[in-house]
């Protein structure tokens, strides 16, 4: 069993998610709540996130609108001026759901694990990064090992599948991501695209090949924040739900 749940941290594989019901934006259905999932938008309001270095949401570079919030900025700058946001809470197992729609040439990031107190200079809070690209035109995607830079990927250290099933820029893309205890999992658009074990030595040597290498004990917390990344591109998130898991698969 060990030998089996270390190689996860190096396989990628692409199993399609059931069909989820079609609702408005921003909403759950009935069976939806009572599988517990909760909105962490509710289409109008900041409710609920907050500055990652702020008690309160920023007052510029994004935007609450038309049932979406979105980075407006266009600098390009990781942490941007306005900077990213987290949730007002930590969570430690949970499933996470979140819409998301790129303009040309951008970055962006759904991050967790995150602790805003790692970072206390410039750029994006410290946390897992499923990354938001435009593989295309954003140079990001050629860095990094293998890939492990581009769209859905945990951000420089496990590439997502090259096959995985990226929707044109312009167009709405679905963030799935699943943690339990040292299990976790990115989806994209309904397929399984990075599964991974943590706390073993395995993956404890792709933290120490990877830009995280410099923060004291990175991938071993057991809860965070869950933050939205401000990298200087418009990028816009609907549909921000999730429902939090027991430890164990």
């Amino acid at each position: 069993m060990l030998i089996r749940a270390v190689s996860l941290a190096f396989t990628f594989v692409a199993i399609t998610l059931p069909a989820i019901a079609q609702t408005a934006p921003n909403t759950l259905t009935p069976q939806e709540k009572a599988q517990g999932w909760h909105l962490l938008f509710d289409g109008k309001t900041s409710n609920g996130w907050r500055g990652d270095h702020s008690p309160t949401f920023p007052t510029s570079g994004w935007q609450v609108k038309d049932g979406m919030i979105s980075v407006t900025e266009h600098g390009g700058e990781e942490g941007g001026n306005a900077g990213d946001i987290i949730t007002t809470r930590k969570y430690a197992n949970f499933e996470l759901m979140v819409d998301f729609r790129l303009t040309p040439g951008a970055n962006s990031g759904i991050k967790y694990f995150v602790d805003p107190d790692l970072n206390k200079g410039s750029g994006s809070a410290i946390g897992f990064e499923y990354q938001i690209l435009d593989d295309a035109r954003h140079p990001d995607a050629k860095k990094g090992v293998n890939g492990d830079r581009t769209m859905a990927s945990l951000y420089d250290m496990i590439a997502a599948a090259k096959d995985k099933p990226v929707k044109p820029i312009g167009e709405w893309n679905t963030a799935r991501i699943v943690v339990r205890g040292a299990h976790g999992e990115h989806w994209l658009n309904g397929v399984k695209v990075v599964e991974y074990e943590r706390f073993t030595p395995q993956f404890r040597k792709l933290v120490a090949d990877s830009k995280y290498h410099v923060w004291p004990n990175f991938g071993e917390a057991h809860d965070g924040y869950l933050l939205l990344q401000d990298h200087g591109f418009p990028v816009s998130f609907r549909n921000i739900k999730i429902r939090e898991l027991p430890a164990g698969k």
